[in-house]
């Protein structure tokens, strides 16, 4: 098939003037790296995805870009990459790149990799590079997920054991088994995959932390064999401040099967309802009562208007 990358990438709203690239912004086009960049062949970087929200005062604000940024080096300190800037750079980096493509609402993207120079599993000396862009980017899983639910399919792939592969540090490498994931539940004509852990208990989405709705108490698989997603910790806050138990505990997917409603949450997908797994209908087949309040709240978190998380805000 021919295609116009020019043309893919002003459909795919990419194209911004400015990334922050090793200390400064430089024009989107010279943004490169070379093609023997270790990382590139070797999937060893660490990235974050962040989200920036217009709020009701009409500031921008990241979501709790503190703990992205934390998160981000606590991946590079897992996989042995020293980063050469620091916490508070790459924070005023994320804002600069926000402001400087004129962005009032956008997906932030941090990412530490190694450059070019030695190559082989063994190579330590070539230069940690960090670049960070900014992009429009609307829902994750579609403007109708948020409204009627998504419909899973448990995949055929297995998230790695903790012991194999750090479930703590978000690093590129370990994404390929997501995406392969995600193409087997679209080939299927699914919304999203629901992938198990090595022993077959319920471990996230491709992209999403995972949770279930059984007579008014929740359910989260533990930090064992999914990412301590940002968004999970807030939805975990905001069902606690509202009396909800939240138990972080393993268990099977016939669990979904029965559970009263299901969501999942990640910065991207933010939350969205689940409505069926591997074609059951969970509860009556549309957003829950619980799912709706903590979207809700969550909503109102991200805008400004709920001042038990302002502090979540990290304004531009």
């Amino acid at each position: 098939m021919e295609y116009d990358p020019e043309e893919l990438l002003a459909a795919s709203g990419l194209r911004t003037d400015k990334i922050w690239m090793d200390g400064g912004l430089v024009p989107y086009d010279q943004a490169n790296v070379h093609i023997l960049t270790h990382s590139l062949h070797y999937g060893l970087a660490v990235f974050e995805g962040m989200r920036c929200y217009k709020s009701d005062d009409g500031r921008s604000a990241i979501f709790r870009a503190n703990e992205h940024v934390r998160r981000l080096f606590d991946s590079a300190h897992i996989v042995e990459m020293p980063m050469p800037f620091s916490q508070e750079e790459i924070l005023k980096a994320c804002a600069d790149v926000v402001r400087v493509n004129r962005l009032s609402e956008c997906y932030i993207r941090p990412i530490a990799f190694y450059g070019e120079g030695e190559m082989g599993l063994s190579a330590r000396g070539n230069a940690v590079r960090v670049a960070v862009a900014a992009w429009p980017w609307g829902a994750y899983l579609g403007e109708e997920a948020a409204r009627q639910g998504v419909r899973l399919k448990t995949s055929s792939f297995v998230r790695f054991h903790h012991n194999s592969i750090p479930p703590n540090a978000k690093a590129s490498g370990p994404y390929i088994n997501s995406i392969l994931a995600g193409y087997e539940a679209r080939r299927h004509n699914y919304d999203e995959a629901l992938l198990l852990d090595v022993n077959g208990y319920v471990a996230e989405g491709s992209g999403e932390n995972f949770f279930i709705v059984r007579d008014g108490e929740v359910r989260t698989p533990p930090i064992m064999s999914c990412l301590p997603g940002i968004t999970r910790a807030s939805v975990i806050r905001i069902l606690r401040d509202a009396g909800v138990t939240v138990t972080e505990q393993l268990f099977p997917r016939d669990a979904v099967y029965i559970a009263d409603e299901a969501f999942m949450t990640g910065t991207a997908a933010e939350v969205t309802p689940v409505r069926e797994l591997d074609d059951r209908t969970i509860g009556d087949g549309k957003p829950g009562p619980i799912t709706l309040k903590v979207m809700e709240v969550f909503r109102a978190a991200l805008h400004g208007r709920d001042p038990r998380y302002r502090s979540w805000l990290y304004y531009v």
